[in-house]
């Protein structure tokens, strides 16, 4: 999921990328911590197998400095924080997808549990939804997604919330779960929200989210000519992307009235919509081969799994 500062391109792991990977474990708590217990779990029961890193960074690492700087002091800036921007091997394996098909201006609006909105020119990544952490940007199943700072200060200060109790609400408890009461799983919600007024705002409030971050990435595109829906929701909840799209027919965003209703891959927009609206499905492990494949010489396809 995450690199830090030090890691921004797929590599091999050895003790020093350990050790990097442990430094910033705190960056993603819910991810990170995981995926180390496995590596080394993999290194004691297959302790000849080369193991690979493939990072959810990696893709947004080109972003210039007016979207990856976050407005704070130099000196906490030398420290790591900025914004990386996560899903990013999803959207590497949407812009495989799309081939010859790439269009100049591409929003793709990954949609799950972990939401975010990631804006790509010419098949490069300028701005995200996501920022130091996978629990900014868009609100989520249980994330908040972002909050005004004043409420976490206002946490810390008057209700004695510690570091725990702040990660705590921001990644289990936010959310959809946290506006609805109910769950954290959109299919749920949909079955509760004709009698819970809570579990309708949750739904509501999520796709107004996703709305708003679609188009602060026109805006950063200065237009659009590909919509782009992937991840579990996105792929397969037909009435979200609707209740997203209605925002933004004036941006050439028309669906057509039996497509959008399919969560199958392909074209679900008008065939006079200005800006095309695809459903592509993720395909994140693909994708994650395709870089490890990269990372040895095809001359040498025997030194993999060998130790080195």
């Amino acid at each position: 999921m995450h690199g830090g500062p030090q890691l921004r391109r797929h590599c091999v792991i050895d003790d020093l990328v350990l050790l990097k990977l442990q430094a910033v474990a705190a960056f993603a708590p819910l991810h990170v911590p995981r995926a180390l217990s496995i590596i080394r779990f993999a290194q004691e029961h297959f302790p000849g197998l080369t193991q690979v890193a493939c990072f959810d960074t990696a893709f947004h690492s080109g972003m210039a400095e007016v979207a990856r700087v976050l407005p704070i002091s130099k000196e906490l800036q030398s420290r790591g924080i900025q914004r990386y921007g996560f899903h990013g091997l999803s959207c590497e394996s949407i812009l495989h997808r799309l081939a010859h098909d790439r269009p100049q201006r591409l929003v793709i609006a990954h949609l799950g549990n972990g939401a975010s909105i990631t804006a790509v020119e010419a098949g490069k990544s300028i701005d995200t939804s996501m920022g130091l952490t996978p629990s900014g940007g868009v609100m989520m199943g249980t994330r908040s997604g972002d909050l005004d700072p004043g409420v976490l200060i206002y946490l810390l200060r008057e209700m004695k919330f510690d570091g725990v109790g702040l990660e705590e609400l921001i990644d289990h408890h936010s959310g959809l779960l946290g506006i609805s009461g109910v769950a954290s799983d959109m299919r749920r919600l949909h079955e509760a929200a004709p009698l819970n007024p809570d579990a309708r705002l949750a739904i509501q409030m999520y796709c107004y989210s996703v709305r708003k971050q679609i188009a602060a990435m026109i805006a950063a595109l200065e237009g659009i000519d590909m919509l782009v829906f992937t991840g579990g929701i996105g792929e397969n909840d037909w009435k979200i992307r609707a209740a997203i799209c209605t925002g933004l027919s004036w941006a050439g965003v028309c669906l057509d009235e039996d497509k959008h209703r399919q969560s199958a891959d392909g074209t679900i927009s008008d065939a006079a919509s200005p800006c095309a609206v695809r459903v592509l499905v993720s395909q994140e492990e693909e994708q994650i081969a395709r870089h490890t494949w990269a990372l040895f010489p095809r001359e040498r396809p025997s030194t993999v799994g060998e130790g080195r």
